[in-house]
């Protein structure tokens, strides 16, 4: 791995969109540092501190999952309409204000509101990020969140080790202690975000001509069948973040002859592929047409991690332990090639007037993930270690899908600087 001053000098100093960029990815690490330190032990904290049951502490988190799905398309809506870092740092003081409401009592009904309240900026937050870094990066877009995705994982990682060190005193209190250093980090993102300077809007479309008539494309998301298939199609291909966070550690306990303690450094071990290869597999993004094209490896890659899984649960340690390596391996790469494709087609097929709001309901297909996932992968499980190529090959359909919806419109000729989605003509990534 290079020096950290090697990695600044080579990749932070040429961020897209300058010191706004930059000072953007400085909110996001830290933002994630915070969440780091509070995901952690959030099930813990209402279990210990705030004495609910098992149940009740799953149906809070289920409850919340599902009023936060609104979020995204709320979010969009929004922001074609008001200024973007306004909103930006509304929805972080409104995650802080949600969380600090959390120590005001212990009653059930008002934590699963008050966890309610949160989750809605919380989804919505990642939308307006989104937003503001393809608007700021224009044609480098690409380049752009694949750094941000590495400084995210950074602070993943930088909050889930404090939290561990918090959480080894043994002492109560120190849950309490994380959630008022994720919310005091709520705080401090939202003075730094009102800081940087409103990004341009994308270009409004010129009005279609009588000629140009038959190919405009709907009024809006939820009448434009071609994004919605997209949506649903990506939905499905965001399940590597469930596999890995959740199928992995709960297969390698119940199905494998793996030690327990691998299940921590498989999760390290995706961090650091992710922090090592987005910013340099960014490159094979560089076009619409590109991205569209990593469809094909991030299928086989789907189905090399599933069929790994399954061959985990059928030898002994030395067999396990090497099958999940290869699985967490290839599904990691799946996730770094699926996130920059996502990236850049979401932002592709939108059209400029609506930008806000097809990212929006494109929003809606990791958060419907996040909720769902965990109850297919679980029943994925149960049906043991054969359902898992099955699922490989379900995800490999999703992937067939995609390119197939995604043809007719993304073989259209790329359009100029008045129509592009976004207020600068579609260019390459430079390295």
């Amino acid at each position: 791995m290079s020096h950290p001053t090697s990695w600044h000098r080579t990749v932070l100093d040429r961020v897209p969109g300058g010191r706004d960029g930059r000072r953007m990815l400085v909110v996001s690490i830290i933002d994630k540092t915070g969440t780091g330190l509070w995901a952690t032990c959030t099930a813990l904290y209402f279990t210990y501190v705030s004495g609910l049951g098992l149940a009740q502490v799953g149906l809070l988190m289920t409850i919340s999952g599902g009023v936060g799905i609104a979020g995204a398309p709320v979010a969009g809506r929004l922001a074609d309409r008001l200024p973007l870092v306004r909103l930006i740092a509304g929805a972080q003081l409104m995650r802080g204000a949600s969380l600090l409401a959390l120590l005001t009592t212990d009653d059930f009904l008002l934590l699963t509101l008050f966890s309610a309240l949160g989750a809605l900026p919380d989804r919505a937050g990642s939308v307006l990020i989104k937003l503001y870094a393809a608007r700021l990066a224009g044609t480098e877009r690409v380049r752009y969140q694949a750094i941000q995705r590495t400084t995210v994982n950074i602070g993943w990682s930088i909050g889930g080790l404090g939290a561990a060190a918090a959480l080894a005193t043994g002492s109560t209190r120190a849950y309490g202690l994380l959630l008022i250093g994720n919310v005091i980090s709520y705080a401090v993102i939202a003075a730094l975000t009102l800081r940087c300077a409103e990004p341009p809007a994308p270009a409004s479309r010129i009005a279609a001509t009588s000629a140009d008539a038959p190919r405009a494309r709907p009024a809006g998301p939820w009448r434009d069948r071609t994004f919605l298939g997209y949506t649903a199609t990506d939905a499905a291909l965001f399940l590597d973040d469930t596999i890995l966070q959740v199928a992995v550690p709960l297969w390698i306990v119940h199905a494998t002859t793996a030690p327990v303690g691998l299940a921590p450094l498989l999760l390290v071990l995706n961090t650091v592929l992710v922090v090592l290869f987005q910013v340099p597999l960014a490159r094979f993004a560089a076009t619409t047409q590109a991205a569209r094209r990593l469809l094909g490896p991030l299928a086989v890659l789907f189905l090399l991690g599933t069929l790994a899984l399954a061959a985990s649960a059928t030898g002994g340690p030395a067999v396990a332990i090497t099958a999940l390596v290869a699985a967490v391996v290839a599904l990691t790469f799946a996730e770094i090639l699926h996130a920059t494709a996502s990236w850049e087609l979401s932002v592709a097929l939108a059209p400029a007037e609506a930008q806000g709001a097809y990212l929006g309901v494109h929003g809606l297909a990791h958060s419907s993930q996040r909720f769902a996932g965990p109850v297919l992968v679980t029943g994925v499980m149960a049906a043991g270690p054969l359902a898992w190529p099955l699922l490989g090959l379900a995800l490999v359909g999703a992937a067939a899908a995609q390119h197939r919806v995604t043809r007719d419109r993304l073989a259209a000729p790329e359009p100029g600087p008045e129509a592009s989605s976004l207020s600068v003509p579609t260019a390459t990534v430079s390295e």
